[in-house]
């Protein structure tokens, strides 16, 4: 459960900005996402080495 605490005084707006970083941070979302339909594990690992890839090229080129 995610608790917000919340100041005297304090903005409405502030507060669900802050719930929603909080619940982003989670992974929640990208977990039910993720549930809702099955992937084979080589599907899985394909998709982890494009983005090593892909993350490995942009820090050659910054560099």
């Amino acid at each position: 459960m995610i608790v917000i605490p919340i100041k005297e005084g304090e903005n409405i707006e502030r507060a669900l900005k802050k719930f929603k970083r909080k619940f982003e941070k989670t992974g929640a979302m990208r977990e039910l996402r993720s549930r809702q339909a099955f992937t084979k594990p080589s599907v899985i690992r394909r998709e982890q080495v494009k983005k090593a890839i892909y993350i490995e090229q942009l820090q050659r080129e910054s560099e």
